[in-house]
């Protein structure tokens, strides 16, 4: 197995705190299903800060940022069942890394964590 790229990134949740109150914000940033699941969290300010920053550190793991037809909308995070944070592998996604690093398969971590002030993404993108 081989590391393909590591993503990172950083965000000061005030920097959020407005902009969730917009639905083009929100709706141009995130999924249905990320938006659903916000519905259940109090926290809402944290819980968008720590996706976006799961977004960034996706883009950055591919190395391209966002460009090449990649949108924040198209990099979804859902938890499991325990609570664990994963990015969906849409087709797009799979059809990105499979071009970008001319592999078949590969595995995909995300770890993200927050606290009052700061959210925190950091991605790891392998080879199986």
């Amino acid at each position: 197995m081989k590391i393909l790229g590591i993503g990172v990134d950083v965000i000061q949740n005030k920097r959020l705190k407005n902009l969730i109150f917009s639905k083009t914000f929100l709706s141009r940033t995130f999924s249905k299903n990320e938006i659903k699941m916000s519905k259940k969290i109090s926290s809402k300010t944290n819980y968008f800060s720590k996706r976006f920053a799961a977004k960034e550190a996706f883009a950055k793991s591919i190395g391209t940022g966002f460009r090449d037809n990649l949108n924040f909308k198209d990099i979804e995070i859902l938890n499991d069942k325990k609570g664990k944070p994963f990015y969906l592998k849409s087709k797009k996604i799979d059809t990105i890394i499979k071009k970008k690093f001319k592999i078949k398969n590969y595995n995909l971590f995300l770890s993200i964590s927050d606290e009052k002030d700061y959210s925190i993404a950091f991605t790891i993108i392998q080879t199986k």
